[in-house]
């Protein structure tokens, strides 16, 4: 009987990490980047010097970097949902009537 021997996996039900960034922040730099292309497209076809051009993709795509490695830095991986999920609970629930808590009140 051969013996096997396999290799064990660590990385399971872990989030994808790259470069810093995790989980749903790769996207959120992917989708901006996209939109820069764009926004370089739309620019130039205009008639807008290249130049001017790169300089205003170059700096918009250096603030979306900078915010999005922020964002990933504070919240971490599922951190943005629990606080967008915060905001959304009431703080105060008002009742004006007792007739919830009365037996058979409707």
């Amino acid at each position: 009987m051969a013996i096997s021997i396999y290799q064990v996996n660590k990385g399971i039900n872990k989030s994808i990490e790259f470069k810093g960034l995790k989980a749903q922040y790769i996207w959120y730099l992917g989708a901006g980047i996209l939109i820069l292309l764009i926004l370089f497209s739309v620019l130039y076809i205009i008639g807008i010097s290249q130049y001017i051009c790169m300089a205003v993709v170059l700096s918009a795509g250096s603030g979306l970097v900078y915010q999005v490695y922020g964002l990933s830095r504070k919240y971490g991986e599922h951190g943005m949902m629990k606080a967008l999920a915060r905001r959304s609970v009431p703080k105060i629930v008002k009742v004006n009537s007792r007739k919830v808590f009365r037996k058979g009140g409707a």
